[in-house]
């Protein structure tokens, strides 16, 4: 056995170097195989004879074409970019706009989300349908994909609208003020004419405005700038009731008790109505201490102010009522 072996090898070595010498490879005459399958190999190839007409797998080593390479998919046509009013756009993208919020509100990316993603919701119901799915349309779908607008609350008054805002991302109804209007500003910044064209309620349309000069949105530790001190003395020469203590604004009112009782309901429906109003502290029964402040700036900031006059009218309206 051993000898047939070494015959085998001896032979396997003449074929290789007879294939050299023809310019052929030695696995193309099979010399590259073991003693033992060489012959065998060889033997098969006699008898077999040429490969059987018909479809048979192409063999580059027996003269017939290469198989031809791999296919590679084609490229595709990228599809059209979204234009305005097309989902996942105003002008930029999810990560953008909601950046933009948060940088307007002071607040982190996601507390920013989720104020835009509930004034996004809330406002859509608010709509009439048509105007609705063109909002619906043009924001980022990642604002509104997760709560179906139909389970949202429809309120097209500013206290409902701001308590369900507030409701939806965890937070006080003045918070949700700020959320809205930082979002609706984001969005304005990025598609005005899609804004503007929106029939919002009445009732909301002070959440389009602009903010306010000395103050406004931005801050660099929450959500309101505050007011410097110029124009803190400015604004408290036209509040001469009102005084400033560290980050608030206060007033003391002293009226007898029935009069006192009817200013304050006053001043609670002015919260009511405008989704603000002032922390209210009953000293006696005939005075109480009236206080503004923007907790999340811990400052006086241009809203306090802006409050600071309702609630003297609101006060105005109830002496004039109980003078009648």
């Amino acid at each position: 056995m051993r000898k047939q072996m070494e015959g085998d090898n001896q032979r396997r070595r003449a074929l290789a170097r007879q294939a050299r010498e023809r310019g052929r490879q030695p696995s193309d005459d099979a010399a590259t195989l073991g003693a033992s399958k060489q012959l065998t190999h060889l033997d098969r190839g006699k008898r077999a004879g040429p490969p059987p007409a018909g479809v048979h797998k192409p063999d580059s080593s027996r003269g017939g074409p290469a198989p031809p390479p791999a296919g590679r998919p084609s490229a595709t046509r990228p599809g059209p970019r979204p234009g305005p009013g097309q989902p996942e756009t105003i002008g930029l993208g999810y990560r953008e706009l909601v950046g933009d919020v948060s940088r307007r509100t002071g607040v982190d990316f996601r507390e920013a989300k989720v104020g835009a993603e509930a004034t996004v919701l809330v406002l859509s119901r608010a709509l009439e349908e048509t105007d609705r799915q063109r909002l619906l349309r043009a924001v980022p779908v990642s604002l509104h994909d997760v709560t179906p607008v139909d389970g949202i609350e429809q309120h097209r008054d500013l206290p409902g609208f701001l308590g369900e805002v507030a409701r939806i991302s965890g937070r006080t109804p003045e918070q949700a003020r700020y959320q809205a209007e930082a979002t609706m500003a984001a969005l304005a910044t990025r598609d005005g004419r899609l804004v503007a064209s929106l029939r919002v309620p009445e009732g909301l349309r002070d959440l389009l405005a602009a903010p306010e000069a000395g103050g406004g949105l931005v801050g660099p530790s929450g959500s309101t700038a505050p007011l410097n001190a110029d124009e803190l003395r400015a604004a408290l020469a036209d509040l001469p009731y009102w005084s400033a203590r560290g980050p608030t604004l206060s007033r003391s009112i002293a009226l007898p008790p029935p009069n006192l009782d009817r200013v304050l309901d006053q001043i609670d429906q002015l919260r009511r109505d405008t989704g603000r109003g002032p922390a209210i502290t009953r000293q006696t029964g005939s005075s109480a201490v009236l206080t503004v402040r923007s907790r999340q700036a811990d400052a006086v900031t241009a809203r306090d102010v802006d409050l600071a006059h309702r609630v003297d009218d609101a006060i105005e309206e109830a002496g004039a009522g109980i003078a009648g």
